[in-house]
């Protein structure tokens, strides 16, 4: 058998175009990529040639030349548009119900809990900007020692703290309680640490950002190649993502940039499995802050790590480009977007200009890799394996 790495990126949000339901999520009409295709930094030849523009749905007047690789979109199958449900969809597993968010803030028996067990006050308690949060709340929180606790439209519970009056370390583990409190109906995806520091009008969000993310409700994609023997590396926030489960090594990325330089690192390993690799900055510093010439300029920046990345891979690896959701900065809000996602596949034996067309779940993903890897398949996908290899 063929000794096959399989090198899985996950531009977080870049959606290709509304989904069928995207109106039950009040995103009717968004178009990430048609967004930011219009700003004047954008440019990917690579993703061009891989076929992103001949992909149903998207801007027609790019997409000429040959094409190198197989090309579709994916339609997400679960009720959610976060990041942990996208993620979990890509690894085999459709979720029917969304996970909890707080529109309203959370429980007060469960702030109350969440005091008494970190002997610290909270504040705030609704949604939020993270950066406007720690200007409205940031001084009172240094002033008082109090952990600023809040929400978004996704379903996280975010904790933020000034360096210098909590500590990080003290912090991650006010998160690992909360995380401990919120299971069952209140089971979030994510419990978030957000460290700041700076002085009164100029603080700022630290690198010490840390997801303690729930437990996936059963065997994904990557414990199924850990079973078989085979090795699974996350790069990113993949392994919080998935709470490390099913993955054997992990490394963090400081950036978009950091996390390309880590997976074109991994070319030199001699290994056989996955590779999984979530890009975050295309969500969280363009996507959510409507930055669309920040979300473009990303785009071509991790278009040329791209080329540099196909110029030095194996003729029997394999590359799959995708997303987990969308996150239009031309829509109204700030939030995800409901979107079909890309589906880019590449390599030595990959059949260059297949048409996929419209997969009904982005679980195919995973039942394609664990096709493609001999090992068996307790996914909710179905495997497009035969359309696409050699």
């Amino acid at each position: 058998m063929v000794k096959r790495r399989i090198f899985l990126i996950v531009l977080d949000s870049f959606g290709i175009g509304e989904a069928p339901d995207a109106e039950e999520f009040g995103d009717r009409g968004c178009h990430t990529l048609h967004t930011i295709l219009k700003s004047p930094e954008y440019q990917t030849p690579v993703l061009e040639r891989l076929g992103l523009f001949r992909i149903e749905g998207a801007p027609q007047q790019k997409g000429g030349g040959v094409l190198t690789g197989s090309f579709g979109r994916m339609q997400e199958a679960s009720r959610g548009k976060d990041t942990t449900i996208g993620h979990w969809e890509i690894a085999g597993i459709v979720s029917k119900k969304p996970l909890p968010v707080y529109p309203d803030g959370f429980p007060e028996s469960i702030i109350r809990e969440f005091e008494k067990r970190t002997k610290r006050k909270t504040l705030c308690n609704r949604p939020y900007s993270g950066t406007e949060v720690i200007r409205d709340y940031g001084e009172e929180s240094e002033k008082t020692g109090s952990l600023i606790v809040y929400t978004s439209a996704d379903s996280v519970f975010q904790i933020a703290a000034h360096e210098a009056v909590v500590p990080v370390e003290e912090l991650y583990g006010c998160c690992e309680t909360a995380r401990e409190l919120l299971t069952g109906e209140h089971g979030v995806g994510r419990v978030i640490a957000r460290p700041f520091a700076g002085a009164r009008g100029s603080y700022q969000r630290t690198a010490g950002r840390h997801d303690f993310s729930i437990k996936p409700p059963g065997d994904t994609m990557l414990d199924m190649l850990a079973d078989a023997g085979y090795e699974t590396y996350g790069i990113g926030k993949i392994g919080d993502i998935f709470a490390g489960q099913g993955i054997s090594h992990t490394q963090r990325s400081l950036n978009n940039v950091d996390g390309m330089e880590k997976t074109i690192a991994m070319l030199e390993k001699n290994f056989s499995g996955i590779c999984f690799v979530n890009l975050v900055d295309f969500d969280m510093l363009y996507g959510h802050r409507n930055d669309i010439d920040g979300y473009a300029r990303a785009a071509a920046v991790f278009d040329r790590q791209l080329h540099i990345f196909m110029d030095k891979m194996r003729k029997e690896d394999i590359l799959v480009i995708t997303a987990d959701h969308g996150c239009d900065p031309g829509f109204p809000g700030t939030d995800h977007t409901r979107e079909y996602t890309p589906l880019l596949v590449f390599g030595g034996d990959i059949r260059p200009g297949v048409n996929l067309g419209t997969r009904k779940t982005f679980a195919d993903i995973a039942a394609t890799v664990l096709d493609i890897m001999d090992t068996d398949d307790r996914t909710d996908g179905a495997s497009f394996k035969e359309l696409i290899l050699i």
